[in-house]
């Protein structure tokens, strides 16, 4: 009671400072010894008055650095001239710097003002209409806290920011995005696991996108207000890139070119994945996969959560229930059938003198330290740990060499690394001056200490809008002090990324030439080059089935494309209508898994009859669509799009602008999930065009207009879009019998009778592949095959044709030669069977 009290007083007490700090008026900047360089300029930003110190020491000299990086991207770098304020180092996140562009080749135009009451701002302008404009509000520069505001339409269409659950279009009115990364299941609004602060805007007059990023570690507020964002952020500078879109696509491409692009996956990670928190043996889980080939569902790779660790301790395996003698079994089993194994692992190491792992890298010195230099000791799953410190010299190898010694005893197929925000169930060093082998009594209900106040770096004078009593409630403490001498305050963020970078260094090396699969819980930008991502600890209801939606499309714009939810949710009991339909709508994300915890239901999908129908009636539908989602990550790789995308990337207009339904798959495949407890039809709605059932062929012809279609419980609802060839194979139990079977063309005419697809061909496994990219084009009943580049063979032929809109076809000829084939005619479509088109030399396939 006393703790509540105190803290109360202590909330109030600040709460009143910062009332009382928010109301100084800050004096700006003016802008001096401007200075013009090749592509841009710089100048000296002076102090316009006496300091506020508002939430901080105001630093008095500023400087400006304008760069056109690009013809769509500007780089604008207010820094402190002194450079004492922390900056992201390049090694850890690399940016693209770009040629430069002149005057003559910019989509951007910047220019800069002074007014005596606000001082200098700036503004930077496409085709004459202003997407970033801070002018007529003061920038507050200080070394704990910058504030920087920005002009936006009054009821904005902004994505992006965080990582947060939330709807995918950001409220504009008075809401808080905070970026600070967090141990916590998902909370509605709040911040979780990653750091992202790139958004993207959707101009309703223009319809075009832009989009703007803040290169900084820092924790931060991200304020949206009706007409403005404004960043709040916690130290650091303002390194802001601005894109110049005009498309969805352009930003992200745009952004990815900046960060980095998404990097290759292995062919299988497209497959169905299965894990649970719970599984108490090795046998459990054989049982399990025995059960999915039972239940015909399809199962690429087997997951174990921490339960296989001995004492839940990394690169240890329980002797009793999880033996390596049956682990190796098990995963020569799994590859014997083209399936896979991964298994999980967390940052944290168990302080024992009788743990390897511990002991070596306490010896190379690699752990995150206290200010007096002891080791700073928190609490996870074995009980008090330690923390891996990246920036160590010695990190990176002491981390590769636990590695390796753990793959040569089970070499897994794939890497799960959690609680790397990171986690830790105490507030600060609580396991320093305890006996070195000592297990917390209680685990994980340790009693908060009491809040010093006076520790700006523990309790900086502007408080994030962070749910914890304290930025260092569940992770390290932010005095905590890394081996370049930066404290954890600066870099927190930075954590999980800095993780996800050490363990693909050592993949590539161990696995020369093969593709890592890595999943990671904490983010940050750039994090796509290095990771996929699953959204974490959600809960098995209907407002999060919806919200899982909406959080893949902000990790498409985060340039994470290969991103997914715990399919029927993470805590909680899933029923079995809520799992048929989570199963329906998780067998079109990215990364497809089934999750759950244990101490709930079990919720593998055979448990149900109607979810195992449901399952293999959406999991057909997926892997029959294998070649072109491999296709169309094949673009993220090159561009950064998104696999899976709202409809308003597609169709920049206000209809779709708040639509976190639907999904599209590529720019092709429309789903319509049903996200309403009881319901047995769903309400779509249909951009202009045509769009073709999956199932049926029938079509609806869109008018940006609602429509309810049938949706039984086994059924979700799959569209292909008028205009698209899209590239299909038979569907099997793994992605690799998938890959041995012909292909089919499903040719989905638009109106005028025209469609366009492309296919993406590789080996699935390695970098050092070859590739073919076949282009096709359907206009007046003939079929164009056209090799785009590339020199790989492709093996199997197109050996059917699906056309639709498309009558009166009784004969077809390849390259001038009529064919012998089967055509057969339904009234929706014409299916021609028996071909044999190869797919690496151009082909004129006439339908008549």
């Amino acid at each position: 009671m006393y703790f509540v009290k105190a803290l109360g007083l202590i909330v109030l007490l600040c709460g009143w400072a910062a009332a009382s700090r928010a109301s100084k008026r800050c004096p700006g900047y003016i802008a001096t010894r401007i200075t013009e360089t090749e592509n841009g300029f710089t100048a000296l930003l002076k102090i316009n008055g006496q300091p506020c110190d508002k939430y901080g020491q105001d630093i008095a000299s500023l400087t400006l650095s304008v760069r056109f990086d690009t013809s769509n991207r500007l780089h604008v770098h207010i820094s402190d001239t002194e450079k004492t304020q922390y900056q992201i180092p390049q090694w850890i996140v690399p940016l693209d710097e770009g040629v430069g562009a002149d005057k003559r080749h910019r989509s951007l135009e910047f220019t800069h003002t002074h007014d005596k009451t606000n001082g200098f701002g700036f503004r930077v302008q496409r085709d004459g209409e202003a997407i970033f404009d801070t002018t007529g509000h003061v920038l507050v520069f200080e070394d704990q806290y910058l504030e920087l505001t920005s002009k936006v339409a009054v009821d904005a269409n902004i994505y992006g920011l965080g990582e947060s659950p939330n709807w995918f279009r950001r409220n504009p009115d008075n809401t808080t995005i905070t970026l600070w990364n967090r141990d916590a299941a998902d909370p509605f609004g709040e911040n979780v696991y990653g750091s992202h602060a790139v958004y993207m805007e959707l101009r309703s007059e223009s319809a075009k996108f832009h989009g703007c990023y803040l290169h900084n570690s820092h924790g931060m507020d991200v304020v949206l207000a009706p007409g403005t964002v404004q960043y709040r952020v916690l130290g650091g500078t303002l390194d802001l890139y601005i894109f110049s879109g005009p498309t969805a696509l352009d930003v992200i491409d745009q952004y990815t070119q900046l960060v980095g692009r998404p990097a290759r996956i292995p062919y299988w990670a497209l497959g169905f994945h299965n894990c649970r928190y719970g599984y108490t043996s090795v046998r459990e889980v054989n049982q399990v996969i025995a059960n999915y080939s039972r239940a015909r569902i399809p199962l690429e790779a087997a997951w174990t959560d921490i339960e296989y660790m001995d004492k839940t301790r990394d690169f240890t395996f329980d002797a009793v229930n999880y033996p390596v003698s049956e682990m190796k079994k098990q995963l020569d089993a799994l590859h014997s059938r083209g399936q896979k194994m991964v298994l999980i692992t967390d940052p944290a190491i168990h302080v024992d003198d009788a743990y390897g792992t511990f002991v070596r890298g306490r010896d190379q010195d690699v752990f995150i330290k206290n200010a007096d230099e002891s080791l700073y000791v928190g609490q996870v799953w074995p009980g008090y740990t330690v923390f891996p410190d990246w920036f160590a010299a010695n990190t990176s190898e002491w981390w590769s060499d636990e590695l390796r010694r753990y793959f040569d005893t089970l070499s897994i197929d794939g890497m799960w690394i959690d609680m790397n925000e990171p986690a830790s169930f105490c507030t600060g060093s609580c396991g320093s001056n305890r006996p070195i082998n000592e297990i917390p009594a209680r685990l994980s209900t340790a009693s908060h200490r009491f809040i010093n106040t006076t520790n700006r770096m523990l309790v900086p004078p502007y408080a994030i809008n962070n749910p914890e009593p304290e930025l260092s409630d569940k992770t390290v403490e932010t005095t905590a002090i890394h081996a370049t001498g930066v404290a954890e305050y600066h870099v927190h963020n930075l954590y999980g990324h800095m993780e996800s970078r050490a363990t693909r260094d050592f993949l590539l090396a161990y696995r020369r030439n093969q593709r890592p699969f890595i999943l990671s819980r904490s983010t940050f930008a750039g994090s796509g080059a290095l990771a996929s991502h699953w959204t974490g600890d959600n809960s098995a209801s209907w407002t999060d089935l919806h919200v899982s939606i909406a959080s893949v499309f902000d990790f498409g714009v985060f340039g994470i494309p290969m991103v997914g939810a715990d399919i029927c949710g993470f805590y909680g009991n899933a029923t079995e209508e809520l799992c048929a339909r989570w199963m329906e709508l998780g067998a079109f994300y990215p990364f497809a898994r089934s999750h759950n915890a244990k101490g709930y239901a079990p919720q593998e999908p055979y448990r149900w009859a109607s979810v195992a129908k449901a399952t293999r009636r959406a999991l057909r539908v997926r892997y029959a669509l294998l070649a072109y989602m491999y296709s169309t990550y094949q673009d993220a790789v090159d561009h950064g799009w998104p696999v899976a995308r709202p409809l308003v990337f597609e169709f920049p207009s206000t209809h779709f602008a708040a639509n976190d339904k639907q999904m599209l798959i590529g720019c092709c495949i429309l789903v319509s999930p049903v996200l309403t407890k009881g319901a047995r039809s769903v309400d779509a709605v249909f951009p202009p065009g045509r769009w073709y059932d999956w199932y049926t062929h029938a079509h609806v012809d869109g008018h940006n207009a609602m429509v309810t279609l049938d949706a039984p419980l086994e059924h979700i609802n799959v569209h292909i879009r008028g205009g698209c060839i899209v590239p299909t194979q038979r569907p099997e139990m793994t992605t690799t019998q998938v890959r041995q079977n012909d292909y089919e063309l499903v040719v989905a005419t638009h109106a005028n009778g025209t469609a366009v697809g492309q296919l993406y061909v590789d080996d699935g496994e390695s970098f050092d592949m070859r590739h073919r990219w076949v282009d096709f084009s359907y206009d007046a009943n003939v079929l164009y095959v056209a090799p785009r580049s590339g020199t790989m063979h492709v093996e199997r032929p197109v050996a059917s044709l699906v056309l639709l809109g498309v009558v009166g076809v009784r004969t077809v000829s390849v390259n001038g030669v009529r064919v012998e084939c089967s055509i057969a005619v339904t009234p929706n479509s014409v299916v021609v069977t028996g071909l044999n088109i190869d797919l690496n030399t151009k082909s004129r396939i006439i339908v008549s």
